[in-house]
């Protein structure tokens, strides 16, 4: 049958393994996968289940939609309005109760936006807000 088309996927998560600086094993581990599922899945052979790229993105600290995008299973819109949630749940310096406040604070912004921008065709805010001593 051949390498399934998630290539792509592989070598993405065998860059972010590295950069996390983990062994094969130990993700596997962290993920509660199979030492040679997990090889598959980097050489491109197998393509995990949305259960199995959750488990791998948080072993790795990364979003979950990440690897769904490398996976195929969303797409580029999708990963667009991702983005910002997934460099929050990035970030090392903040803990995960403050991940997940930034992350309903920016979905409530958008949500007001959008029902914004029905009423008037989504232009743009306000430009930066300046303190009173500036004004």
């Amino acid at each position: 049958m051949g390498a399934l088309n998630v290539g792509g996927l592989g070598e993405y998560l065998r860059e972010q393994r590295r950069g996390a600086r983990l062994s094969l094993r130990q993700l596997a581990d962290a993920a509660g996968v199979s030492n040679p599922y997990l090889s598959q899945i980097e050489r491109g052979l197998r393509k995990p289940s949305a259960e199995i790229l959750q488990q791998l993105a948080k072993a790795l600290r990364i979003s979950a939609e990440t690897l769904y995008v490398q996976a195929g299973i969303l797409d580029a819109r999708e990963r667009d309005e991702l983005e910002v949630p997934a460099a929050i749940l990035t970030d090392p310096w903040i803990d995960e109760r403050q991940k997940r406040v930034l992350i309903q604070i920016y979905e409530s912004f958008r949500k007001e936006n959008a029902a914004a921008g029905d009423d008037d065709e989504k232009t743009p805010g306000p430009g930066p807000v300046r303190e009173e001593s500036e004004q």
